[in-house]
């Protein structure tokens, strides 16, 4: 059986419902948009931007707060390396590449034109030294040096940017190289890019250790060799706070592209613009994107992990009962001033049968405001309940009999 219950953390006065439907009727957003698709129409004719093409999300929920031609293909140069990036940190967390491991400099990777660090057919450098040379200075030969590490061969990484690509639902990308210097048949969306950029920040958060470096050296300490300097393609780390990432691109066809993502107290965002006339139009509108966001939003934190919601009765179990508690912290994406009108809609089981395992889904909470759905999280089962046997039962009792009899 499931019980409901609406929980209303704290009701506002009408007069300030009121005045919010007139404002809301005014200025509409997507804050609530479903994020999966950006079918909810955003916020329209706030800015008039030059891009060919924009995006801002919310990285922690993928909501769509503006958006403007999002779905058209475009060629995207270096953003294609979000996607070299992700899969490598995904080879990285798995296990089957490390740091340390050594990436070596094949004829391919050394003719490699337009950004680059200038290796060498035959050098060696780590992992770690190679992801800052892409993620700082957008090099090519170190991107494709990485590739073949990963896949044996570029060809054969395309492959797997591809495959990865149709998983994250980005249905408007197509990659032919892990670099971006390809125009003509290369290329993603604002929208598809957002996606990647996401998956990237929210999955493997370490990459930000690197694309939030604003200077650094490559192949410091070689004997013989002039060390080269790595400055940061994307100028907003050192002058926009809170960015700590993400990548940059440019070819005469692509314009001017960025995916920046920041960072404010609990609030990270992702603003994407494509086909800018120039360097600093794309770094100003961007940036333009990000101050909407953290003017207009917040992130709250409305129930931590871990946090008991009720506790269950759990029949035909060695126990009787079981904590339900939340499987996770819940941060919900909100205008600024509206979280206190959430409420809570917990639909839960109100008794279970034993076997119960630890972290089993045995509920959720769906938030709601405005009458609209905000969120969910899933409510579960804090231990485990073995099903109770006369053999076991038998056991039980001798143990307490015992117990009893030492006090």
């Amino acid at each position: 059986m499931i019980k409901k219950g609406v929980d209303i953390v704290r009701k506002k006065p009408i007069i300030f419902i009121v005045v919010l439907a007139l404002v809301l009727q005014i200025i509409p957003f997507s804050a609530y948009a479903d994020g999966g698709d950006g079918a909810t129409p955003a916020t329209a004719g706030v800015f008039d931007l030059k891009a060919k093409a924009y995006i801002l999300m919310d990285a922690n929920t993928g909501n769509i707060l503006l958006e403007g031609n999002s779905h058209e293909k475009l060629p995207i140069a270096s953003i294609t390396k979000i996607m070299s990036m992700l899969l490598l940190m995904e080879a990285i967390d798995s296990g089957r590449l490390t740091f340390d491991d050594r990436v070596y400099v094949s004829e391919h990777a050394f003719s490699m034109g337009g950004s680059q660090v200038w290796l060498e057919p035959g050098e060696e450098f780590s992992v770690d030294e190679m992801l800052k040379a892409v993620a700082i200075h957008s090099a090519n030969d170190a991107t494709v040096a990485l590739a073949e590490t990963v896949a044996g061969s570029e060809e054969a990484f395309v492959a797997m940017m591809n495959q990865k690509a149709k998983e994250l639902g980005m249905n408007n990308t197509n990659f032919l190289d892990c670099t971006g210097l390809t125009d003509d048949g290369h290329y993603s969306t604002a929208h598809d890019i957002a996606i990647m950029s996401r998956e990237l920040i929210t999955k493997h958060p370490k990459i930000l250790e690197y694309t939030s470096i604003w200077q650094d050296k490559f192949r410091e300490g070689v004997e013989g060799k002039t060390p080269v300097a790595l400055d940061n393609t994307n100028k907003l780390i050192r002058f926009y706070e809170g960015a700590n990432g993400l990548k940059t691109g440019f070819t005469r066809k692509a314009g001017h592209c960025l995916s920046a993502t920041a960072k404010r107290n609990n609030l990270q965002l992702i603003a994407v613009v494509l086909g800018e006339p120039d360097s600093n139009t794309r770094f100003a509108e961007a940036r333009k994107l990000l101050d909407y966001g953290f003017a207009n939003y917040e992130s709250r934190t409305v129930n931590n992990k871990g946090e008991q919601v009720q506790e269950i009765e759990v029949k035909r179990g060695l126990k009787t009962s079981v904590n339900a508690i939340y499987s996770e912290d819940v941060n919900l994406l909100v205008k600024k001033g509206s979280s206190d009108s959430i409420e809570r809609q917990i639909n839960i089981e109100t008794s279970l049968k034993a076997p119960v395992k630890a972290g089993q889904k045995i509920g959720e909470v769906v938030y709601i405001l405005d009458g609209k759905e905000i969120g969910k999280a899933d409510i579960v089962a804090d231990a485990d309940v073995e099903r109770a046997t006369f053999g076991k039962l038998f056991v039980k009792i001798i143990i307490q009999w015992f117990g009893m009899g030492r006090r």
